[in-house]
């Protein structure tokens, strides 16, 4: 029997390609690993149903897994629950600020309609002012927008709240 301890730690090797500062684990995308007869299969929910780095960060599970010694390998995808920002810990958004990237900022409980997207006052990176805005919905990734900080004149990325 594989202790699932072992295969996180071999998981924990692979990078997200989009936001190297973060592994797949600590972003939130494995959802389950384990072994079924002798094979290991690793469930994986994507931050995003159409995001460009979900078969990259699929081939580097399986190279990683196969490197750390397990030939058989199945990776699943799970839509539901979706993926939420809420499964990064602190210690994630933390990594994303330090690389630059604002991090999502914590979700509160949201009303059963929304007629328009909530927008939230993020904190620049740089010098952590409040003083920003947004540029772009969409920025070098489909889970980031383009922000400007007024204070230090620093353009960033903001990770978006799901």
């Amino acid at each position: 029997m594989i202790a699932n301890a072992d295969l996180l730690e071999i998981l924990r090797t692979v990078k997200d390609p989009e936001i190297p500062v973060l592994d797949v684990v600590e972003l939130g995308v494995v959802r389950d690993v384990r072994e079924e007869s002798g094979k290991v299969v690793v469930e994986i929910t994507p931050t995003y149903s159409g995001c460009p780095a979900l078969q990259m960060m699929e081939d580097e599970i399986i190279a990683a897994l196969k490197a750390g010694g397990f030939p058989d390998v199945e990776v699943r995808k799970v839509y539901s629950p979706a993926w939420t920002t809420d499964w990064m810990s602190a210690e994630s958004k933390a990594k994303l600020k330090a690389y630059g990237v604002a991090p999502p900022h914590v979700r509160e409980a949201e009303p059963l309609i929304v007629l328009e997207r909530a927008r939230h006052t993020v904190a620049c990176p740089y010098c952590g002012s409040s003083n920003t805005e947004e540029k772009s919905e969409f920025g070098s990734t489909a889970c980031k927008s383009i922000n400007f900080c007024n204070s230090c004149h620093q353009p960033f990325d903001s990770f978006k709240s799901i």
